[in-house]
């Protein structure tokens, strides 16, 4: 009988650590939830634009590469035009005696 008088005054003992065990843990309130949501949403915003802001510029210096290479390439044409000028002119003054 001293057994049962025991556990019958243990279990409502148990039972509250038990339930106030749970809610010292507590759960996520809305409003709590909400706070985090709107930080994490306003960092991958912020990410976001360096993101939109990165591709920009990569994208202008690319294009400016481009342009570049067009250049080059017009006047390497001139330059391979202006050879056979510049090796006649060579030709003829060491063919002139000099004085």
């Amino acid at each position: 009988m001293l057994r049962l008088k025991t556990y019958a005054t243990s279990v409502p003992l148990v039972l509250a650590l038990v339930v106030g065990g749970m809610s010292v843990s507590g759960c996520a309130t809305k409003k709590y939830v909400d706070e985090q949501i709107a930080t994490v949403t306003g960092q991958v915003g912020a990410a976001d634009a360096k993101a939109s802001d990165a591709l920009q510029r990569a994208d202008a210096a690319n294009a400016a590469a481009q342009a570049a290479a067009a250049d080059a390439r017009t006047a390497n044409q001139r330059l391979d035009q202006l050879t056979p000028r510049v090796d006649t002119i060579e030709q003829r003054s060491a063919r002139m005696p000099r004085n």
